[in-house]
């Protein structure tokens, strides 16, 4: 064999030898693995973790269920709030109520045919209207009006001739009472005998009452200021 030939022979002799090598260096790298003690660590590291996950999810839970408490008692303080509005709104006369009644129609005595002049020089005042609304009141009315201007607690009927001024609105005949009560309750308070209408009548006023299912009375519509009296604060 030629000297070339050898030499051939003998450099790939040579790197099969360093292939060898390295193959088996990296199968006895690959067969070692993980060492013993770190896979030891990372199995309580693992652990570790688990626990923290548990922990962390539990206080999610918890903090998850008081946020919920804490919105459904927001809520339930809100709507006692609103409800506690509405009935001081409903108590103060500032909102339109319906609901069963009876219609008072006064009016100043009449004509006498003929043109001669009013049955009666009698004049329906203030205080005519101040006994309808206190009988009513008294009957059990829940809600008043007259001409179409609410009674509240501070409304005024004043005599200011020749009108009559209700929430210091000019009202004139005939005079419309709303009230909102148990209609035979309210009808019977007035028409007792001796009693109001009987003497409105004596007097040649013009009285009429009708019962009603249902009527509607409007709300109090102006500002009410306070400038002087003030809550009593205790303590």
């Amino acid at each position: 064999m030629k000297l070339s030939t050898y030499l051939s022979l003998g450099l790939v002799a040579m790197v099969l030898g360093v292939l060898i090598v390295f193959q088996f260096r990296v199968t006895r790298h690959i067969e070692q693995g993980i060492p013993a003690g770190r896979a030891q660590e990372l199995a309580l590291e693992l652990r570790q973790l688990e626990k923290d996950k548990s922990k962390l999810e539990a206080e999610a839970n918890d903090l998850s269920l008081k946020l919920e408490q804490v919105t459904r008692g927001q809520t339930e303080a809100e709507k006692a709030l609103k409800d506690e509005l509405a009935k001081a709104r409903l108590l103060s006369g500032l909102v339109s109520v319906t609901g069963p009644g009876i219609e008072v129609t006064l009016d100043n005595p009449p004509q006498q045919p003929g043109g001669g002049g009013p049955a009666s020089l009698y004049v329906i005042r203030d205080e005519d209207l101040l006994r309808v609304i206190n009988e009513l009141r008294g009957a059990g009315a829940e809600a008043l009006s007259i001409n179409g201007q609410r009674i509240v607690a501070h409304s005024e009927i004043r005599w200011a001739a020749p009108f009559i001024n209700v929430n210091l609105t000019r009202v004139v005949p005939p005079y419309h009472i709303l009230a909102i009560g148990k209609p035979d309750n309210l009808k019977s308070a007035l028409e007792i005998p001796g009693g109001l209408v009987e003497y409105l009548r004596d007097l040649g006023v013009q009285v009429k009452i009708q019962p009603y299912d249902r009527l509607t009375i409007p709300g109090y519509s102006r500002t009410t200021e306070f400038r002087y009296a003030k809550p009593v604060v205790k303590g």
